[in-house]
């Protein structure tokens, strides 16, 4: 019977972010602008750690990892969604619209676990710094890095599993601009208790489990810090967490304010508002982050420049 209610639904219309005429374009061109900016800031890191021998360290295989995630997230999401300024009906087929789940969940949990593996990265670095190339094996990052898009395969599997068991009976409006678990819930005609018990677990696991970790570091990276007695040593070792507890702060919490409050306390309407952080606004900003505050990427970028002005001038 489930079978036959939601193969009748074969395609789902994406709402968009507003329904008001007169912003479409605006829009468009504002989201655009942050799409431009996120690919051209997350592929330019991937090419510069890539090309610069001296970024060969832990710390900068996890921020290359991390710069791939968010542009491919962000490949996932954004332009579907330009497309709903433009056009009179955004339609995504139930195929689509479950493979964009996917992967949208895919690399939401990427992100998380990146985030936690790079913050242990931090604590190696400045708490047993003598160790730090032994603790920090290239066996141990690819085992820290196979565990991420691990997690990232479970909560992918996980929730579009839960997803594809709902029954989606006439209704096909989507409200939202992409295919998000909250929305497609709401829309399903047999979604159940178990099935938000589900998603609330899972969720649970991806923003609970790395903030525990991240948490759990940043203590031992406190506790070392203040035994630290030159105010230089303080600096400089607060310096190198700076970024990545910026990035951690933006990701998570755009996330929890999200899928950890009640519906009735966060309506859909807010909620695509507050998704805009994690999906649009955080991709963007990592790559900004990290190159800016990091005197080692800002180097790179200079060599890295420098080569190619000197490659010109020999043509």
């Amino acid at each position: 019977m489930a079978a036959d209610n939601s193969s009748s639904v074969t395609e789902f219309i994406l709402s968009g972010l507003t329904d008001q005429q007169e912003l479409q374009i605006p829009l468009f061109f504002l989201f655009l602008g942050f799409y431009v900016v996120t690919v051209v800031g997350n592929l330019g890191l991937i090419i510069l750690i890539g090309l610069n021998s001296h970024l060969h360290i832990p710390m900068y295989f996890f921020l290359f990892n991390l710069s791939f995630i968010d542009f491919s997230f962000s490949a996932a999401i954004v332009p579907k969604m330009l497309m709903s300024f433009v056009s009179k009906k955004n339609i995504i087929s139930y195929a689509g619209c479950m493979t964009q789940l996917f992967f949208f969940c895919f690399f939401v949990f990427s992100e998380s676990f990146i985030l936690s593996a790079m913050a242990y990265d931090r604590y190696v670095a400045i708490c047993n710094p003598l160790l730090y190339t032994v603790t920090m094996s290239p066996q141990v990052c690819l085992l820290l890095l196979s565990g991420v898009y691990g997690m990232g395969v479970f909560g992918a599997v996980a929730h579009t599993g839960n997803i594809l068991y709902l029954t989606f009976c006439a209704d096909n409006l989507i409200n939202h601009y992409m295919c998000d678990i909250l929305p497609l819930l709401e829309l399903s005609c047999n979604g159940s208790n178990i099935n938000v018990l589900v998603v609330v677990i899972v969720v649970t696991i991806g923003i609970g489990v790395p903030i525990v970790a991240i948490f759990i570091s940043y203590g031992f990276i406190l506790s070392s810090i203040l035994h630290i007695s030159s105010t230089e040593g303080r600096s400089k070792a607060f310096g190198t967490c700076s970024s990545h507890i910026i990035a951690v702060s933006l990701f998570f919490g755009s996330g929890a304010f999200m899928y950890l409050k009640p519906p009735s306390i966060l309506p859909l309407d807010q909620g695509k508002v507050s998704s805009l952080f994690y999906t649009i606004v955080v991709p963007m900003c990592n790559p900004l982050i990290y190159s800016l505050r990091n005197k080692d990427v800002k180097l790179a970028l200079k060599r890295t420049l420098g080569r190619i002005s000197f490659s010109g001038k020999k043509f």
